[in-house]
Order: C-alpha cells, then structure tokens, then sequence
C-alpha cells in the first residue's frame, strides 16, 4: 500500500490569488478543514487551513494568559479570557489575497510514498500536519489526511485477516 492507495484524488484547491473571504464562505460550506493553494499549472505553492484563518483574526492584545497551578505538585495550566473590546474586523482582511496567510512551502508527498513515510510524516507531533498533498511528475494528484490513512490501514488489516 502507498500514497495512491489512500489519498482522495478529487481535491477541491484554491489559488494564491483567492481572496480571504471567499476561501473562508468555501470552509464554511465543506467538511474539512484547509485547502492546498496551486498555481495556474496544479503546482502546489501553500496551503492554508482554518488555524492560518483564524490566526488572521485573532487579537493578541485582548486575551489575558493566567497560570494555574503550584508546581511540581500540580501541572501548571494556562488559561486565556477574551477580554471585553473592539469585534474583530473581518472586512478589513476579507480581500487579502489566500497568498498572503497561507504556508508555504508545505509537505507533500509522491504518489508511490509508501504508508512508513505516510505515518512519519502524519504522526509527527512535532510538525503537526493533518494533510499531505500528493503529487505525480510535480502536479497535484490528490491529498491524504490522518483520516485517510486510518482508513487505508483499517482496509488493509480488514484484507489480511480474510485472507
């Protein structure tokens, strides 16, 4: 089993050029969470998810951290309160071009990436990446999420036991 065994190979994409607001009405309206950005010739050059959009919006200098907790009896957690002021604008970043939040240079992988390099690159806590790009002769052929590999390696253990 590889990359082209799991991955989705209808990926709905957007372009550096696609504006804030209409890649945040598109999120709205699917059930996943951040599309790979291409170029006129299905090169990806970025991706972007909710995280970049929200990242976007978020006012740093309205929330209060406070630690709770005595060390080393009790871990010490963080808690964050939004503090009362301005809403967010929305509009003022609505025709920012995707180019300009996006990740660039994101992981992909080859369509015969087998499943260890699959679960490196998807297990990773480190990176923390939910979804890989697939390409073929560098072009856009699909994408694979955490989801979509559960799902390949379910399928293939499912197949051995019948066996």
């Amino acid at each position: 089993m590889n990359a082209s065994d799991v991955m989705t190979a209808d990926v709905e994409t957007v372009t550096p050029d696609d504006e804030v607001g209409e890649v945040l009405a598109r999120l709205a309206d699917v059930n996943f969470s951040g599309f790979p950005v291409v170029d006129e010739d299905d090169h990806v050059v970025g991706v972007v998810t909710e995280g970049d959009l929200v990242d976007l919006f978020e006012v740093d200098d309205r929330v209060l951290w406070i630690p709770i907790g005595i060390p080393p009896i009790v871990d010490t957690l963080t808690y964050a309160f939004d503090l009362p002021g301005d809403d967010v604008d929305i509009a003022a970043h609505a025709d920012d071009p995707i180019s300009s939040v996006m990740t660039t240079e994101p992981v992909t992988v080859d369509a015969d990436a087998s499943v260890d390099e699959l679960l490196d690159l998807l297990a990773n806590p480190e990176q923390d990446i939910n979804r890989l790009p697939v390409l073929e002769a560098g072009k856009l052929v699909g994408i694979i999420t955490r989801q979509d590999l559960l799902r390949g390696l379910k399928a293939e253990r499912g197949a051995a036991g019948a066996a």
